[in-house]
């Protein structure tokens, strides 16, 4: 009797082994995809402020455009 409960025992402890190694490889699994993702994330935040800059430069020239055009407008109406 006390060998059959030892057995399956044995068997408890070596099922809490198994699963215990397989959540293991599912935590550096999980690592490695959050790695991945938190690198994709760094590359688009980057790649966001690039665009802003661009966005904020475009803008600038646009004003400066803009301001430009408005002293022609301004000396063309002195010129009439």
């Amino acid at each position: 009797m006390s060998l059959e409960i030892l057995e399956k025992l044995e068997a408890k402890v070596q099922m809490a082994v198994d699963t215990i190694s397989l959540l293991q490889m599912e935590i550096e699994e999980l690592k490695e995809n959050n790695d991945a993702l938190a690198g994709e994330a760094q590359e688009l935040r980057t790649g966001r402020e690039a665009l802003e800059q661009e966005n904020n430069k475009l803008r600038e020239d646009h004003q400066a455009w803009q301001e430009r055009v408005r002293m022609l407008l301004g000396k063309m109406d002195h010129v009439e």
